[in-house]
């Protein structure tokens, strides 16, 4: 009788607890898959950190060519090439480069260029020479392309073809501090520009010996990224070979495979494309479909032409998709997962529903920080998931900010204080030996400001990300705003991205760029929205106004309006706000149609030259 009570009781458990599990606790198994992923990915990463000699991401690649040698490696537009090609055509890219005058194997060297085979071929070639790389964004010109070249003391520059003219702008200066130019063609006439293509078809594909990289430590830099921030000059963040090392997790730890195709279509001089696309890639040995540039239109297509399952998103790309006119082949493709950081939650939910059952893993990370967090749980509009184990890892906390005063705020003893789950707040992280902030290259001031002292302690240091989140009641953590973008108005916080999500839900506006403006004799400032409309649309004030005074608190309603074409960002598609915040709402200054929200008229009415002088005069009050 007993063992037969204990076969019920058995019986009963083994039914009742997953279910209790799963009413009680939801995530709890997805909770202990991550968990265990994570713990594999940590035995990985510690495994080859003791290998000897040293194990690099070069390493890695030359064990996936040696496994796969016939697989192919990159497809880019009617070229493909397999893991041997690329190993092959390095070689002789690096014993062309370590047979020239100019340059010594170890010598830092800036690559100059766009989406193309040719990036990653040199890129390996200089990882098998020892030489740090730095990226530079092949957008920028005069000043901005010296300012990122100085900043690595490269000795070296290696650009693409197409970009000779803007090599020539900043040719004497480059000339002036004795640096190597090599261009990517088989001839080239400009007197201290030599042509580079020509001899790497003659060198040999022998490869490299590893003494040249022996001198390679875990600290020693890898490549040089630049921060794509809305504001002043870009800064090198400095990625050191362990922090490269851990890069290769990220498909894997996604569950990517050797048998996966991605799409690489963000730029290769950003961490997405390169340290996501490019060395995940790497790790999982899968084939890698290489676009130029990002293409709404032609995006899909390509999917459906080389059966893509792997796709990456930054920023407003998965919006970009979503605003293409709607095809009845929306959802026949292959792609099971899409990786990235940035999507808004009602852009989430209309990218599923439009083009199919695919994963969204959102992370969060940044370039040069030394916290990240994964939405492995899927839940939409979270940037990640926060656990115990997670912390003890990488300890961080939210801490309360004074957007006014733009800094943390501090209680009697001088330390910093922990905001409440669901209470936003600015996420710092301790700095360990575990999870360091090495900081921007020739830059030690922005290094210092990145760094916050005396958080929970005396002594302590950490690394202010700059970013305000919230973490709910479940655990998952939300990204709220970036510091500098959230403005006080009316004794107020108001947070721009929340402000753009509403007003980008309305009928007639396609994108919103929300900032706050100063105004004399006004306290805090006021805010204001650079908008683009819809196709087909027209910018209708009664319906703006009805829809902002429906969705928003008086003090969060934009009182000014700025109608433009188009949309200025960044490479990465990040919005530019600074030249918005300086030109304000001085119509005698800006060309494009601006707009006041009138209670009296309901209406976002013009805003002409007379009332700008009324406002400023103080005869009208905001």
């Amino acid at each position: 009788m007993m063992e037969m009570y204990l076969l019920s009781i058995i019986i009963a458990s083994i039914f009742i607890i997953p279910f209790a599990l799963k009413t009680l606790s939801p995530y709890f198994w997805v909770d202990v898959l991550y968990l265990r992923d994570l713990l594999r990915i940590f035995v990985t990463f510690l495994s080859r950190r003791r290998r000897r000699p040293f194990f690099f991401v070069l390493d890695r690649f030359l064990e996936q060519t040696a496994a796969h040698p016939d697989k192919l490696f990159i497809v880019f537009e009617n070229e493909s090439y397999t893991y041997t090609y690329t190993d092959k055509r390095s070689n002789k890219i690096a014993n062309a480069l370590q047979s020239h005058p100019g340059y010594k194997a170890g010598d830092a060297v800036a690559l100059f260029m766009g989406n193309e085979p040719a990036f990653m071929f040199t890129w390996l070639a200089l990882a098998k020479l020892g030489s740090p790389v730095a990226l530079l964004n092949h957008n920028i010109r005069t000043k901005s392309l010296l300012h990122c070249f100085n900043c690595c003391n490269a000795t070296v520059l290696i650009a693409a073809a197409e970009l000779k003219e803007a090599v020539e702008d900043v040719l004497p200066s480059l000339i002036e501090h004795g640096v190597t130019v090599l261009l990517m063609t088989k001839h080239c006439d400009t007197p201290g520009i030599e042509s580079f293509s020509d001899k790497v078809d003659e060198a040999s594909d022998s490869p490299l010996p590893q003494s040249l990289r022996s001198h390679i430590t875990f600290k020693s830099p890898a490549v040089y990224i630049y921060t794509s921030g809305t504001t002043g000059l870009p800064k090198a963040a400095l990625i050191n070979q362990n922090r490269l090392l851990i890069a290769l997790a990220i498909l894997s730890s996604n569950g990517v495979t050797a048998s996966d195709v991605i799409y690489v279509n963000l730029p290769l001089y950003h961490t997405a494309g390169f340290m996501i696309g490019f060395i995940g890639s790497i790790e999982t040995g899968s084939t890698i479909i290489l676009k130029r540039k990002f293409s709404a239109s032609q995006f899909w297509d390509d999917c459906r032409k080389n059966n893509v399952t792997v796709v990456q998103y930054i920023g407003e790309v998965m919006r970009y998709l979503c605003s293409t006119p709607k095809r009845e082949n929306d959802k026949d493709h292959k792609v099971k997962l899409a990786i990235g950081n940035g999507v808004r939650a009602e852009i989430w939910r209309e990218f599923l529903s439009r083009f199919g059952n695919i994963e969204v893993r959102e992370f969060y990370a940044s370039t040069e920080g030394n916290v990240g967090f994964v939405n492995y749980a899927g839940k939409v509009g979270a940037i990640g998931r926060v656990n115990f184990f997670h912390k003890k890892l990488f300890p961080y906390t939210l801490i309360r900010y004074d957007t006014e005063r733009d800094e943390p705020i501090r209680d009697a003893n001088g330390l910093c204080v922990e905001s409440l789950k669901g209470e936003t707040g600015l996420l710092v992280s301790k700095i360990t030996d575990i999870a360091p902030f090495v900081g921007y290259a020739q830059n030690e001031e922005q290094t210092e400001r990145k760094r916050l002292r005396n958080v929970l302690k005396k002594g302590d240091l950490y690394f202010n990300s700059g970013d305000l989140m919230r973490i709910d009641k479940d655990n998952f953590i939300y990204f709220q705003d970036r510091v500098g973008d959230t403005f006080r108005w009316k004794g107020e916080n108001v947070a721009t991205t929340e402000v753009s999500d509403i007003l980008t839900i309305s009928d007639c506006l396609k994108e919103a760029n929300v900032y706050g403006v100063e105004v004399p004799g006004h306290e805090g400032r006021i805010g204001m929205a650079a908008v683009t409309v819809k196709e087909g649309s027209h910018f209708d004030g009664s319906q703006i106004y009805n829809h902002v005074v429906s969705y928003l608190p008086s003090y969060a309603r934009p009182r000014f309006m700025r109608i433009q074409n188009a949309m200025e960002v960044t490479g990465t598609f990040k919005q530019m706000k600074m030249k918005l915040v300086e030109e304000s709402f001085n119509p005698g200054c800006i060309q494009d149609p601006l707009h006041i929200l009138d209670d009296h008229k309901k209406s976002y009415m013009p805003l002409t030259a007379e009332i700008y002088s009324c406002i400023i005069s103080g005869n009208i009050k905001l």
